[in-house]
């Protein structure tokens, strides 16, 4: 447990330096990304620069789904160097606390027509669930792009509901 060392106060009470125990447990984590709708996805750009692009995504069989247009930076970049970071947080969608993950990957860019038929039906759902037909409708354009994100690497979680106030500074709890 956090703090229990006599040595170690509690974090959040004193300062939220040593953030060990803090990481979103898994139910957690899920939770999140069934709530969440929306990602920021870094990258490293085609000019060398590191950025970011906040997309919304589809969770489905342990990967991350998102679509892109041919052309712009982020998925040229990615067709170039297929590793990126997705995060993941709480903002907008009325859970408690501040919650985040942080997950590194590669991308896998399909342009085939099995991979569009099954994919934009599926995210018109989950973001157009008043009329996913319309939606599906604006997204099946010529230059469209469906992005398969497998998680590779490290994934980074924080949860401040595990910190004394909220990690904030307030009441200990």
């Amino acid at each position: 447990m956090i703090g229990s060392e006599p040595d170690r106060p509690r974090v959040g009470v004193r300062d939220i330096e040593d953030l060990r125990g803090t990481h979103l447990a898994a139910d957690d984590r899920d939770e999140l990304f069934t709530a969440q709708t929306e990602c920021t996805v870094a990258y490293l750009s085609r000019e060398g620069w590191p950025a970011a692009v906040v997309m919304s995504f589809l969770r489905r069989d342990g990967r991350f789904w998102l679509t892109a247009v041919g052309g712009r930076d982020h998925l040229e970049s990615l067709r170039g160097d297929p590793r990126l970071t997705i995060v993941v947080d709480n903002r907008g969608t009325g859970l408690p606390g501040r919650r985040m993950v942080a997950v590194q990957g590669t991308v896998v860019v399909h342009e085939d027509r099995a991979t569009k038929d099954w994919f934009y039906p599926a995210f018109a759902e989950r973001m157009a669930a008043d009329d996913p037909a319309a939606f599906v409708r604006l997204l099946d354009s010529p230059r469209r792009a469906v992005l398969e994100v497998t998680p590779t690497g490290r994934q980074v979680s924080h949860d401040s509901r595990k910190i004394a106030g909220d990690g904030r500074g307030g009441p200990r709890s």
